[in-house]
C-alpha cells in the first residue's frame, strides 16, 4: 500500500523508531495520527514535525487500556473520516534478569504493552480497516521474538506471540483488502531502555557495535519500504537477517551464541 494521502496511525510516535516513522511517513506525505502514552515526548514529535512543516495529529494514549484504545479508534477515525493503516510500534523491554529473579509486576507489565496493546489496537481498528479500498497493518516484533535471548525471556516471548499473532492474522486476511507485515528489527539505537524505565547505565559504543547498530531513521525506511511493498516479513538491520539464517539452519547453536553474547548483561 503506497502511503501517499493515506491516514495512518503509529503507536509510540513519541521517540526512537517511532518517531522516526511518524516523521518518515510525512515526508512522504501521508496524514499521520501518533499516539503515545507519553505526552511530553509525543509534544516533542509535534514540534519537530511542526518545524518541518507538517501537520500532525496526537493523542495521548495509554494501550494497554482497551477501554482508551476503543475510544482512540473512534476519535482517530472521527479526525480524517478514516484510518487506512496502523503500525504498531509501541513496546517496552524487560529489566536484563533471568525469570527467576523477574517479579510478576514486572513480567505483566511486559506482556500488557508489547501483547495486549498491539492486539487491542489492531483489533480495534480491523473492522473499520476491512471497509477501506486498502489498508495495511504493520506488527513489530523483535530478533527477540524467533531467537531466545537470556535475560530478555519474556520480552521475546510477547515478541514471539506478536510475531504468530501476525502471521496468523495475514492467513486470516489473505482473501481481504488488507495486508499484514510483521517486523524483526535488529540491534537499533534508541533508549529502549530508558524508555522501558530501566536504570541505565551510560557506556561507550565501541566501533564494533557502532557498525552493527541501525539508526532509528534507517529503520524507519526500511519498514515504510517494506509496508509500501507488501512485504510478509520486513527485516530491519543485518543482525537480523544474519541470526534469522543461522536460527532457522541450527537453532541450538545459534542459541549458544547469543547466550554466550548475553553474559555481563544479565545480573
Amino acid at each position: 500500500m503506497k502511503v501517499q494521502d493515506k491516514v495512518i496511525l503509529v503507536t509510540g510516535g513519541g521517540n526512537g523508531i517511532g518517531r522516526e516513522l511518524v516523521l518518515h511517513l510525512l515526508s512522504k506525505k501521508a496524514k499521520v495520527i501518533a499516539i503515545d502514552r507519553n505526552k511530553s515526548a509525543l509534544e516533542e514529535t509535534a514540534i519537530i514535525a511542526e518545524k518541518l512543516g507538517y501537520s500532525l495529529k496526537t493523542f495521548v494514549v495509554d494501550i494497554t487500556n482497551k477501554n482508551d484504545v476503543e475510544a482512540l479508534t473512534v476519535d482517530a477515525i472521527a479526525h480524517y473520516g478514516y484510518v487506512d493503516g496502523i503500525i504498531n510500534n509501541a513496546g517496552i523491554i524487560q529489566p536484563f534478569v533471568k525469570l527467576n529473579d523477574l517479579s510478576y509486576s514486572e513480567i505483566e507489565r511486559v506482556i500488557q504493552v508489547n501483547l495486549y496493546g498491539t492486539l487491542y489496537v489492531t483489533k480495534s481498528f480491523l473492522p473499520h480497516l476491512l471497509t477501506r479500498p486498502e489498508g495495511h497493518i504493520v506488527n513489530i516484533s523483535s530478533m527477540g521474538g524467533f531467537l531466545p535471548v537470556p535475560g530478555q525471556t519474556i520480552y521475546g516471548a510477547t515478541k514471539a506471540a506478536v510475531k504468530l499473532l501476525t502471521e496468523g492474522l495475514n492467513s486470516e486476511l489473505s482473501n481481504t483488502n488488507v495486508r499484514v507485515s510483521v517486523v524483526f528489527p535488529g540491534a537499533i539505537r534508541t533508549n529502549i531502555m530508558g524508555n522501558s524505565g530501566l536504570s541505565v547505565e551510560e557506556k561507550p559504543i565501541s566501533k564494533a557495535e557502532e557498525r552493527i547498530l541501525t539508526l532509528p531513521s534507517k529503520a524507519a525506511k526500511i519498514i515504510v519500504d517494506g509496508m509500501e511493498r507488501n512485504r510478509y516479513r520486513i527485516f530491519v538491520g543485518l543482525d537480523s537477517k544474519f541470526v534469522d539464517l543461522y536460527y532457522r539452519l541450527a537453532p541450538k547453536s545459534a542459541a549458544a551464541f547469543i547466550c554466550k553474547k548475553m553474559k555481563g548483561l544479565i545480573k
